[in-house]
């Protein structure tokens, strides 16, 4: 049936691009937020033109009826295949319904869209998350690494057993990382206590239907809290990685793993020990100088868990044993200032996390808020004039993952707990983030200034919890525009017209034909994941290994500049994340909420 509506969305797209003697030739299409506009909100789309002249585009009801005539904005910038943008603002309209544009006089209309209150697709977000658990997977149903792992560089013998079974699959693939579970980890904490009321216990801890009296969301936090603990088995211990690139051996259920380490398919896994210094078992080596990137990280969302949890009765000895690990963490992290690396084996790629400070001043905030002792608070100061206002978002271009995680929740944390003065640094950092990517927005026909280099739908939900935290810590709405068009590019209003979310919203058009096992060997498409996203033409043809499946469906809409395929053989533009789609759930879940 998904793939049944995926072909009919096609078809009515291909009947707006073919004229009467069968050609291809683009005129006008209409590009808006598929998932609606927050009443209160600003509301724009974009007619892409291949004409000049007055442009007017009509609002109507989802039943014809005229709301009324809009004149388009010519932009400045247009972006190939079409001449002309311009922009519809009808930010006046605030009554709750479901509409479409159309330009009057042709057959060129907009997919319908709702003004109201925003879908509650956090759930949605919550649930793909769960599809991804290691050791027991609700979706298979069946166990799976069962003996992970085997140690590698840590203190003990290489090839010595160790329990690092549990945590999150790297969405595409198989692979478990500290570097992107940490930060999942800590969104899915952070998200409740935004908005405690706003999720729903349908799960048990193993993520079967079966109310707990525990929010879903918080089931799959404490998944990811209990993986973390398992890899600080001591106080001077922590692994960060399991499993390497050898992962890559076509697509598997996790349960039927055919990737063979050295002892036999479906069998014992690498685990790399945090040290600090650069690893690699074959000829690719990591850069690391330190372990205070993962060790602060995970402090800090072990702190998360103790702040979270310690109010539940029957988890206060698991907060206690949170608070304990975090304090064990931060300490390690202050031993060892530093990065340390994601590991391949077989190919270059890697995440090149390069930024530490961050994330100790997250941890040193986030222990100040439990313990009120002044070292932490004087730590976190320390650490947040050393990261300053440094950011992915003050570069024209980045390393894969360099400088993640892609909002410095360390600054946020630290407004919360500072004086003054701290506020007033905090909020200046994060400003001086934010106007760079409005430079690189105002000269982008979308409004958007992210970077399209690999995973850029990540960075483009990082700008808009930047820009919406910036709003709850001064409550300006100097970016609110800046914030609304990050989630416009990512839900439709982008050059190729679909949803950035596998299988949301349902009645449009959204990433189907996904870099997935579950699609490919299960035909199950999975709601609720952020795909990777577009990337610069020039690092998409230099990509390893990409070559379609079949004929690009937007290859009618491709600018030459950015790329982005819903194919399954792409992995750089097409593969669900799990951390991407934790980066959504902040924003999502403020929207669902704005009246």
């Amino acid at each position: 049936m998904l793939l049944t509506r995926k072909i009919l969305f096609l078809i009515f797209l291909s009947l707006l691009v073919f004229d009467s003697f069968g050609q291809s030739e683009l005129t006008e299409e209409i590009r808006v937020n598929l998932a609606g506009y927050p009443k209160e909100m600003p509301k724009t789309a974009l007619v892409l033109s291949n004409s000049e002249g007055k442009k007017e585009v009509d609002l109507k009801t989802e039943d014809g009826k005229l709301v009324k005539r809009f004149s388009g904005i010519k932009m400045e910038e247009s972006w190939e295949p079409f001449s002309t943008y311009y922009q519809i603002d009808f930010s006046e309209i605030q009554e709750v319904g479901n509409y479409y544009l159309a330009v009057p006089g042709t057959e060129i209309k907009s997919p319908e869209f709702q003004i109201g209150a925003f879908p509650a697709w956090q759930e949605d977000v919550v649930s793909f998350i769960r599809t991804q658990r290691c050791g027991f997977n609700p979706l298979t149903e069946e166990y799976c690494h069962q003996d992970d792992g085997l140690s590698f560089f840590g203190i003990w013998p290489d090839s010595t057993k160790v329990d690092a079974r549990g945590g999150w699959h790297d969405a595409g693939d198989q692979l478990k990382y500290l570097i992107t579970g940490s930060n999942t980890t800590a969104r899915l904490l952070m998200t409740f206590q935004m908005q405690p009321e706003s999720f729903i216990d349908e799960m048990n801890d193993m993520g079967i239907p079966m109310k707990n009296e525990l929010p879903d969301i918080l089931d799959e936090a404490k998944w990811g809290l209990d993986w973390i603990l398992k890899l600080h088995p001591g106080p001077n211990e922590l692994y960060h990685q399991v499993a390497d690139d050898r992962d890559h051996r076509g697509f598997k259920l996790p349960h039927e793993d055919n990737a063979d380490y050295g002892w036999g398919a479906n069998s014992f896994r690498p685990v790399y020990f945090a040290t600090g210094e650069p690893q690699g078992l074959s000829q690719y080596k990591s850069q690391a100088t330190g372990i205070s990137n993962l060790a602060g990280r995970s402090a800090a969302t072990l702190a998360l868990g103790y702040q979270v949890f310690i109010s539940f009765p029957d988890y206060h000895e698991f907060a206690v044993q949170c608070l304990k690990a975090a304090n064990e963490l931060y300490l390690m992290g202050k031993k060892q200032e530093g990065y340390q690396q994601g590991n391949s084996y077989s190919a270059p790629y890697r995440y090149e996390e390069n930024t530490w400070a961050d994330d100790m001043e997250w941890a040193a905030a986030e222990l100040f808020k439990i313990s009120k002792e002044k070292e932490f608070l004087e730590d976190a100061r320390r650490y947040a004039s050393i990261i300053k206002e440094w950011s992915w978002m003050e570069r024209d271009s980045a390393s894969h993952y360099e400088m993640y995680p892609f909002v410095n929740m360390g600054h946020y944390a630290l407004w919360q707990v500072g004086k003054e003065e701290d506020k007033k640094k905090m909020v200046e950092y994060f400003e001086h983030n934010l106007e760079q990517i409005q430079m690189r927005a105002d000269q982008n026909p979308y409004g958007v200034g992210h970077l399209f280099i690999w995973c850029s739908n990540n960075l483009a939900a990082a700008v808009s919890t930047q820009a919406m935290l910036y709003e709850q810590m001064t409550g300006s709405k100097k970016y609110r525009s800046l914030m609304i068009n990050h989630v416009n590019w990512l839900l439709g209003l982008n050059p190729w017209g679909t949803s950035m979310i596998t299988g949301l919203p349902e009645n449009a058009d959204f990433p189907l034909d996904v870099h997935m096992p579950f699609w490919r060997i299960l035909n199950v498409s999975v709601k609720g994941s952020l795909v990777d996203g577009p990337i610069w033409t020039s690092i998409h043809e230099n990509m390893l290994g990409i070559e379609l499946s079949e004929a690009d469906e937007y290859a009618h809409l491709q600018p030459p500049h950015v790329k982005y395929m819903d194919d399954w053989m792409d992995y750089s533009t097409n593969e669900p994340t799990l951390d991407g789609s934790a980066e959504l759930l902040m924003i999502l879940t403020y929207l669902n909420h704005e009246k």
